[in-house]
């Protein structure tokens, strides 16, 4: 086999920010040659330099041409391209070049994590990375799957790891959508030891994708000594998948969430998608009803159209009405929207503090009966209202000393 002689890595253009071009040519025991053009030069061309010149040492290159081309690029950004450059060139390479975890990324999350919004960001397009947090979405997803077209799926894979570990976003919970299973099993690697919190095994269609996840990922936490609970997010984008819901929901108990994807499952079932979504209300019930069932929450698809606000709050509110407690977002505009449509309302809330007041009271005199008013309260209404006052406590619109 003839040996690669040249290999790049990242983007190059007029229209290019926030992210580099680096090519590596092998150069026949002539040293090595560094040519650096970048737009931030005055200001960061010696700390470019200095990280090049560590990586070219660990690496350990010898004889090569590197040529650089700047448009800005995070070190997060740059040690991602230069490694894919080096490992495409070099494929028997396989140290990594970690950048130090950032103090910021050290939270943990939690099974029962409010998750209304979550902010689904191409992985390979550090551009949208570093103001993501600052858009106060529940989670952010790194997407390693359909925004990442398979000659860069690599690429993704080391931009996602580093961004792991030196992007700040300000305590929202940190999600990865893998590949489609078996490729997405290799993705799991750049993930776990960087703390990832929850993991997405996109058109999931049986137990036995959760299962592989989760073997894999317990074997990746004893070698890395990883110690955070790590939480599973399976989506459901096929018929397939919808008539195994309940055992998908139910397949570990590091499962948090089950999610419907509707692009792909309304192409699986031949038909168009639609707003009003009559094509997919089977599916979508399916799911809240195995996701409630195995006692985690449910999550709705994306709303596609970004400019309409209007449409994307009654798809939140029809969401909420079927059972669903969040739903992707595929653009910064529309986390407000669905954060606030998914909180109960004044008068929800209001109503559920009586109920519960009222239980609690039947509840210390003995009774077996709970009224309110005129009305008898039975236990499923009780519950309701329970879900409701932690909703509200979740979405911080009550305090926690409600009852004074």
């Amino acid at each position: 086999m003839k040996q690669i002689q040249l290999a790049s890595s990242g983007k190059k253009g007029e229209k290019i920010s926030s992210d580099c071009f680096i090519e590596i040519c092998k150069n026949d025991s002539k040293g090595i040659k560094i040519n650096i053009e970048s737009k931030v030069e005055v200001m960061y061309g010696n700390s470019i330099r200095k990280l090049v010149k560590d990586m070219i040492k660990f690496f350990e290159l010898n004889n090569a041409d590197i040529y650089i081309n700047d448009f800005g690029a995070l070190p997060f950004t740059l040690c991602a391209r230069f490694e894919n450059a080096v490992k495409r060139l070099f494929p028997d390479i396989t140290k990594e070049y970690l950048l130090p975890l950032n103090t910021n990324n050290k939270y943990k999350s939690s099974k029962d994590k409010l998750r209304r919004s979550r902010l689904y960001l191409p992985g390979n397009e550090p551009k949208f990375y570093t103001n993501a947090g600052l858009h106060n979405p529940d989670a952010i997803i790194l997407d390693l799957e359909d925004s990442v077209s398979p000659p860069e799926k690599d690429a993704a894979q080391l931009m996602v790891r580093n961004a792991l570990r030196s992007v700040d976003f300000y305590k929202s919970e940190r999600m990865v959508r893998i590949n489609q299973l078996p490729r997405g099993i290799e993705d799991l690697k750049f993930i776990v030891p960087h703390n990832v919190h929850v993991i997405l095994i996109p058109k999931c269609e049986s137990a036995v994708h959760v299962k592989n996840v989760e073997r894999e990922v317990e074997v990746l936490k004893e070698l890395y000594n990883i110690k955070n609970d790590i939480y599973y997010m399976p989506i459901i984008e096929s018929a397939r998948g919808v008539i195994n819901a309940f055992e998908i929901a139910a397949a570990s108990d590091y499962n948090c969430a089950l999610a419907v994807g509707l692009e792909d499952y309304t192409a699986d079932i031949g038909t168009q998608r639609t707003n009003e979504g009559k094509e997919s209300f089977y599916a979508r019930s399916m799911v809240v009803n195995a996701a409630k069932a195995a006692g985690i929450q449910a999550i709705d698809t994306v709303f596609s159209d970004i400019s309409d606000m209007a449409g994307l709050k009654a798809s939140v509110i029809e969401a909420k009405n079927l059972g669903f407690e969040g739903k992707g977002c595929i653009h910064p505009r529309q986390i407000k929207v669905i954060n606030e449509t998914f909180a109960p309302t004044n008068d929800e809330i209001d109503k559920a503090k009586n109920i519960v007041l009222a239980f609690e009271d039947a509840q210390s005199k003995g009774m077996g009966v709970v009224a309110l008013g005129s009305k008898m309260i039975d236990a499923p209404v009780v519950k309701r209202a329970q879900k409701v006052i932690e909703s509200a406590l979740l979405n911080n619109i009550i305090s926690k000393n409600w009852r004074e």
